[in-house]
Order: structure tokens, then C-alpha cells, then sequence
């Protein structure tokens, strides 16, 4: 499972689909609605959030909103209900990881797109985090 802190806009059309299925998945265990992934680390910032259930559907939002932008055909009504939540604190060198991370997954599967994301030194956020500075977390692997 990843759920991004990055940009959905940065995702190539595999990475926006299997991102928007993930985080379905990572809504249906917040909801204990299954038996798998319960213990997912990546899980770990939205348990800690307020308001977990709200957060992730902020997420699927946001992925939806990308989705739309490109024309793709995401269900909404999958979102559920978007309450502003305050956001997740993203530490950056996390972000810097994930986006390592996505430009070698770009390498192999889309190298188009990826010659056009290398220049990119800082790449935005999902919408839903929030930028500070800080190590990769420690729920990520390979973490710090």
C-alpha cells in the first residue's frame, strides 16, 4: 500500500488508479470494514488524526479531484462525506523520499513523464498535508 503525500498530479495513469484503490482499501480498514492491512503502517497518520475517517476521505478528495482533471471516470459517491480537516504534517524529507521513490516507478513505467518531473527540486503536497521539516517517518521502509 502507498498513499501518497505527494501530488496526485504527479502520479502517471497507473499510479492515480492504484492510489485511488488503495486508499479505498485504507477507508474500509479505518471503518473496520476488513480483516486486511489493519496493522499497515502508512495507516499510522491517519489513525493519529482527529478525525481518521474524515482525513482519508479528504484524501480520496483530493485524488478524485485529480482524477476529474484528467477525465477519468472515479466514483465520487466512493469519496464519502468531505469535511474540512486539518491537515497532516508531511516531514519533507519524507516528501523527498516519495518522490525518489516515484521518478525511479516513473523510469521504468512512464519515462516520458518522468524526464518531464526530474527538474523538479520541491514537489507539492497532496492537499490534505502540510509541509515541515523533518526525517523519512518511521513508518516508511527503509525509514530512518
Amino acid at each position: 500500500m502507498r498513499l501518497w503525500t505527494i501530488h496526485p498530479q504527479y502520479l502517471d495513469p497507473q499510479g492515480l488508479v492504484a492510489v485511488w484503490r488503495e486508499a479505498l482499501l485504507a477507508r474500509a480498514v479505518l471503518r473496520g470494514q476488513t480483516r486486511g492491512y489493519r496493522h499497515h503502517p502508512q495507516l499510522q497518520r491517519f489513525r493519529a488524526h482527529a478525525s481518521p475517517r474524515y482525513a482519508i476521505n479528504a484524501y480520496l478528495s483530493g485524488i478524485h479531484d485529480e482524477a476529474l482533471a484528467r477525465g477519468y471516470a472515479f466514483d465520487k459517491r466512493k469519496v464519502g462525506p468531505v469535511r474540512r480537516v486539518k491537515p497532516i504534517s508531511a516531514m519533507t524529507a519524507q516528501i523527498a523520499h516519495e518522490w525518489q521513490h516515484l521518478l525511479v516507478k516513473l523510469a521504468r513505467r512512464s519515462p516520458v513523464l518522468r524526464r518531464r518531473l526530474r527538474a523538479i527540486e520541491v514537489p507539492q503536497c497532496h492537499p490534505l498535508f502540510m509541509p515541515v521539516p523533518g526525517s523519512i517517518e518511521s513508518w516508511e521502509r527503509g525509514g530512518r
